[in-house]
């Protein structure tokens, strides 16, 4: 059997969610492929978690997702401090000096997919197909196809390929992708603290990775350590009470003695670029069309950015003018690549930066975050661009 819809969505996670409701006021309908629906969160903490920026926030709570959540489970970010590999070079920022309430918010992976999901059953103009799996895409001038192990095939105007670093949309497209593994893992587990972390977000940049403890409510912090495999592995080896110390040190008792609530998990880290976003009748978004080093975490925030802004492409075109036209994705590619390759650059060259055993660039980096330290106007615009 053959079904219609305007835009097809491959990829029902955050970031293919998110722009399923952003098409709301389209006009167009929406159908969204995903093979198995997120399960629904219980009381456990969830290891993996997002620092979500102001501006993504907003963009969540203008499709109903945000002001949902429960707020018990959200933390803010009022502060951030960043330590280099001595002692002395270290960099601050501050929300209110930034003239903000707060630069980002942690917020679950679980709870985030799971209002999203509640939306999506509610929502009029689109339709989810779950469980649900592609076999075949076919790209023509008027029209793309996606075939589905049901035996239906679905017809539609646009394809979004919304289905992760391992884009199969992007694969059957024939987009080519160029991917540098760093030979890491990123290692997130969930811990208690002796002490208040008073909404500050901690980053060390160390000889064995970048180790970051992010705020949770209460007295909680999260913890993401980009660090070698064979220190990864050497961490997931640990009984709880062994990485809970090794944590506290190596974070230097910043928010005091630990005690694990979240048994850890690790994620492997690359970075990868794609030729293209878009071909004609067929865009890229989030992890498909970008991965970057999480230092920053803005992995997912370059994701909102996608759908925020093909969303407003789409939406500006309406339902009665051709949304899988080359010319008009284009407009979407041209809006984004700049920001992805930006946020690729700098991850990548923060990386390699402070992974190289080099006395000489010890010195220099360290001095770096010392001189931006002092620099009141490039800490504003660095804060600038992470809100977005």
């Amino acid at each position: 059997m053959t079904q219609s819809a305007d835009v097809v969505i491959v990829g029902a996670g955050l970031v293919g969610a998110s722009l399923a409701l952003a098409l709301r006021a389209s006009g167009l309908s929406v159908a969204l492929i995903e093979p198995r629906a997120p399960a629904m969160p219980g009381d456990a903490w969830d290891g993996r978690v997002y620092a979500v920026s102001p501006g993504s926030a907003a963009f969540l709570a203008a499709v109903g997702a945000w002001q949902n959540l429960d707020a018990e489970r959200v933390a803010r970010v009022e502060s951030m401090r960043i330590f280099g590999d001595a002692q002395s070079a270290q960099l601050d920022f501050n929300a209110y000096d930034a003239g903000l309430s707060e630069l980002a918010f942690i917020a679950e992976n679980n709870r985030l997919q799971a209002v999203l999901w509640q939306h999506l059953q509610r929502a009029a103009h689109v339709r989810v197909l779950c469980p649900a799996q592609c076999t075949a895409m076919r790209l023509d001038p008027e029209r793309a196809e996606i075939e589905l192990a049901d035996c239906n095939t679905l017809r539609a105007r646009l394809i979004v390929g919304a289905d992760g670093a391992q884009s199969w949309v992007r694969e059957q497209a024939g987009i080519n992708v160029v991917a540098h593994d760093y030979a890491q893992s990123g290692v997130v587990a969930n811990f208690t603290c002796a002490l208040a972390h008073h909404d500050t977000a901690f980053q060390w940049f160390r000889t064995d990775g970048v180790l970051a403890l992010l705020p949770l409510p209460g007295r909680r912090v999260s913890m993401v350590w980009s660090t070698p495999e064979t220190h990864a592995q050497a961490l997931l080896a640990l009984d709880a009470q062994a990485l809970a110390q090794r944590v506290a040190e190596a974070s230097g008792g910043a928010v005091g003695a630990l005690e694990v609530i979240t048994p850890p998990a690790a994620f492997p880290l690359k970075l990868q670029r794609v030729a293209q976003f878009v071909t004609p009748r067929l865009a890229l978004v989030g992890d498909a069309a970008h991965n970057v080093h999480p230092l920053a975490g803005q992995g997912v925030n370059l994701g909102f950015r996608d759908a925020r802004e093909l969303a407003r492409v789409l939406c500006e075109r309406g339902a009665q003018h051709d949304v899988g036209d080359y010319a008009l994705l284009r407009r979407y590619e041209r809006a984004r690549k700049e920001d992805v390759l930006s946020m690729q650059w700098a991850t990548d060259g923060l990386h390699k930066l402070f992974a190289s055993p080099a006395v000489w660039l010890s010195q220099g980096r360290n001095l770096g975050l010392r001189a931006a330290n002092s620099q009141p106007l490039l800490k504003k615009l660095l804060v600038k661009h992470a809100i977005t």
